[in-house]
């Protein structure tokens, strides 16, 4: 039973509250915060409740609206009454994702009370038995906010890939793989990942991508669990999926799916763009890779030949041609780095160059985005990959999230105050509990407290934590078989503690010299290394490189070491990137709504709605084409003296009328506008948005480069624009603007003008 930990009242004199009574003495609204989004339903108590209520839900701070699919789409609903107790029930299993909750009272006759207003959660029972903490309290955060994202969706078949529920709220197999990859770090529940894995063994969801992220989590658990006999039991399973997609590679399958970016195809819009296509072939070397690794292991020879030679094979056909990764993305560059291919120059250097676009670095989603910080980590990129993290991750958490989203773009939070409603998107509703985005708890873990098995559970293993002189403490624990694997390194005052469990070894401890020097190490009160000493004490070997001094062969045992630093940090201090937008700022006009001529569209214009495409469009002799994607049609009024109505030049006759997102539909929560270009030319373009009929439209915008899709503007709200209202940039590309619905019936744009 969860208590609300903020109550507010509209109109304040229709309420008064003592402790858990409130006394209704007219008719209005009880918001409640309830601190933290949980898997649960409201309820409360009455014994004189007599007028007519509605309840409604949210994950952020207004009832919620969801896409068609779900039992209840829209979050609002009254309340079932059991006894004194009045119950919101939204669909079969009863938990949605609620952080908000509203009481309305839609009409009043006379005083009544209303008691013990509260949330009942559901929550599987997981331990953390690994933990993480460490100087910066945000990345500490961030953490234990993923691992409570998977805590709160595993109540629906094992890992569930959304806590709301519109419709697809069950285990995936690609969304599943981070989900589980967190599991491993924060609980060490091997046994739910263990069904989890066999559950979906038959599934790949129709997606190319997803089949082989199975297959990862299948070599993930193996890695750190070592359970051989599970992972020989599925590699037929395995053997099959990765046979199919060697099969394909040369002539690729329809993909289907490689994630929401707008880089690899949006979603499920264009899914077979260049980039998916090559992130997709990457992802099959990498798992091809890791497969043929983990047979080996198994002492599963033939196996590991085979795969060895698929990758080996496709490897030699991608240097012979270079000029096809020359045109390599974020994702698709990310994934060669993942397959271990960043040994290439080529790849190393266009590596290099994309992860140092701090805008362009990031992905949509965090799903997608959590194998960019792998590579990131693999190419040694740490600093850039701790900024991307707090980026990304961070930023959601200063929305005021308490779990993590979907998708999620950092120029949200300057265009929405604390939880309000996001913009929706190809996804349609935007899930703010979505467990495929907590992957970074696992890469916290084995990249910054830097605990990562060697031998499959964790037989041996390394710790290289990632300390430097802004980071300079980590202390945690890593859930294996043989019991926790436990770190405690804290550069400032030397002093570090390790647990090394009974069954393994620790084949290399890395001590971070943090920009400065090591001179004398003692282990347990005892001499183990200064610069006259290499070997004392019966440790094997001491190793040193420029950012560590190495331990080699750590037997199991308690070790408290003592650090001796010399000199000062000399490391360089980075000046943190901004985000560079090449369209930074927008221009909005309310004034002048739908008398355009003269003001607007003097190069060319385009007029939205008078049919089922464009009734009247002049485009400048510098514009190949506009397209038109995704949307719907409306007119409201096909002859009207409006003032906010467009008009044709040289008719009188005003049509209200709009391109719209195409809302309830899933995956139509927004709509494309293609402006190509027939060669660079600079243009100011104005977008018309018009809220004919006063839905209380709100209204994002996000705009593309139309070749690379990369983001090129922070992403701009529309609210108010009952009265019409231009929205404009300026630009020398082609472009490709994405108009998001967040509030309201849909969003509405009637025209486009070229200036």
């Amino acid at each position: 039973m969860l208590k609300p930990k903020k109550s507010t009242c509209f109109p304040k004199s229709s309420f008064k509250q003592s402790k858990d009574l409130i006394t209704v003495t007219g008719s209005g609204t009880l918001l409640f915060d309830f601190g933290i989004e949980s898997a649960g339903w409201i309820e409360f108590d009455s014994d004189d409740l007599i007028d007519s209520v509605e309840v409604s839900i949210s994950e952020y701070n207004e009832p919620a609206i969801l896409n068609a699919g779900s039992q209840h789409r829209i979050k609002t609903h009254t309340p079932v009454k059991y006894g004194n107790t009045y119950r919101l029930e939204l669909n079969d299993l009863l938990y949605e994702g609620v952080r908000f909750a509203w009481i309305h009272v839609r009409n009043f006759s006379k005083t009544w009370h209303i008691k013990n207003v509260r949330l009942v959660c559901q929550v599987r029972p997981v331990n953390y038995t690994g933990s993480f903490s460490c100087s910066d309290p945000e990345l500490t955060r961030i953490w234990y906010t993923g691992a409570y994202l998977v805590k709160i969706n595993m109540l629906q078949d094992y890992f569930g890939a959304i806590l709301m529920e519109r419709s697809d709220r069950h285990s995936w197999t690609g969304d599943a793989y981070p989900a589980q990859a967190a599991a491993l770090a924060a609980f060490g529940n091997y046994d739910v990942i263990k069904k989890n894995i066999a559950y979906t063994s038959s599934q790949n969801n129709g997606i190319a991508a997803y089949s082989l992220y199975w297959v990862l989590s299948l070599i993930d658990y193996y890695n750190y669990t070592g359970d051989t006999q599970f992972l020989k039991e599925y590699a037929k399973n395995a053997d099959k999926r990765l046979e199919t997609a060697y099969s394909q590679y040369d002539q690729l399958p329809k993909l289907g799916f490689m994630g929401w970016d707008e880089r690899l195809g949006a979603g499920f819009e264009n899914p077979q763009i260049m980039e998916a296509q090559n992130t997709y072939k990457m992802l099959c070397i990498n798992a091809w890779k890791q497969f043929s690794k983990a047979m080996s292991s198994a002492n599963e020879k033939e196996m590991a030949t085979k795969y060895e030679q698929f990758a080996a094979s496709k490897i030699k056909l991608m240097q012979e041609d270079r000029n096809s990764v020359q045109h390599y993305g974020i994702h698709a560059v990310s994934e060669a780095v993942n397959a271990g291919l960043n040994d290439q120059l080529i790849i190393n250097n266009i590596s290099a160059t994309l992860f140092n676009d701090r805008l362009n670095r990031l992905s949509y989603s965090p799903f997608n985005q959590y194998f960019i910080i792998q590579a990131m980590a693999l190419a040694n990129q740490f600093d850039a990959a701790l900024t991307t993290i707090k980026d990304l991750w961070g930023g959601q958490l200063r929305y005021g999230g308490t779990t993590f989203f979907e998708v999620y773009r950092p120029s949200w939070n300057d265009i929405l105050k604390l939880n309000d409603a996001p913009p929706n998107n190809q996804c349609g509703y935007t899930s703010l509990a979505h467990p495929w985005s907590a992957g970074v708890t696992k890469w916290l873990s084995e990249n910054i407290l830097g605990i990562k098995p060697v031998r499959p559970g964790f037989r041996s293993f390394t710790i290289i934590p990632f300390l430097n002189n802004k980071l300079t403490r980590v202390k945690g624990a890593m859930p294996t078989p043989f019991g926790a694997i436990t770190v405690d390194f804290n550069t400032q005052s030397g002093n570090f503690h390790l647990t090394i469990p009974q069954g393994t070894i620790a084949e290399k401890i890395g001590l971070p010299k943090s920009g400065r020097q090591i001179s004398k190490v003692t282990v347990n009160g005892k001499l183990l290394w200064d610069k006259a000493f290499h070997q004392v004490n019966g440790i094997s070997a001491i190793d040193e490189e420029n950012d560590y001094l190495y331990i080699i062969h750590l037997e199991p045992g308690n070790y408290k070491l003592k650090v001796t630093y010399t000199g000062t940090n000399k490391s360089i201090e980075k000046k943190t990137e901004k985000y560079n937008y090449l369209i930074p700022t927008f221009k909005h006009d309310s004034v002048t709504s739908g008398n355009w001529k003269g003001k607007y569209g003097k190069q060319g214009y385009a007029l939205f709605g008078y049919s089922p495409d464009i009734v009247s469009k002049q485009l400048p002799p510098y514009v190949d084409a506009v397209t038109l994607q995704k949307n719907g049609v409306v007119v409201w009024d096909k002859l009207t003296s409006d003032a906010r109505a467009l008009s044709a030049p040289g008719n009188t006759i005003k049509i209200a009328a709009a391109i719209i997102t195409k809302d309830p539909d899933a995956c139509y929560q927004t709509m494309t506008v293609d402006i190509k270009l027939k060669e660079n030319h600079t243009f100011r373009l104005s977008m018309y948005f018009l809220d004919w009929d006063k839905q209380e439209r709100r209204s994002a915008i996000e705009i593309f480069d139309l070749e690379s899709l990369n983001i090129i503007s922070p992403v701009e709200m529309v609210r108010n624009y009952e009265t019409g209202k231009y929205v404009s940039f300026s630009f020398n590309k082609s472009v490709r603007i994405r108009i998001n619905q967040v509030r309201g019936k849909n969003a509405a744009l009637s025209g486009i003008f070229f200036d």
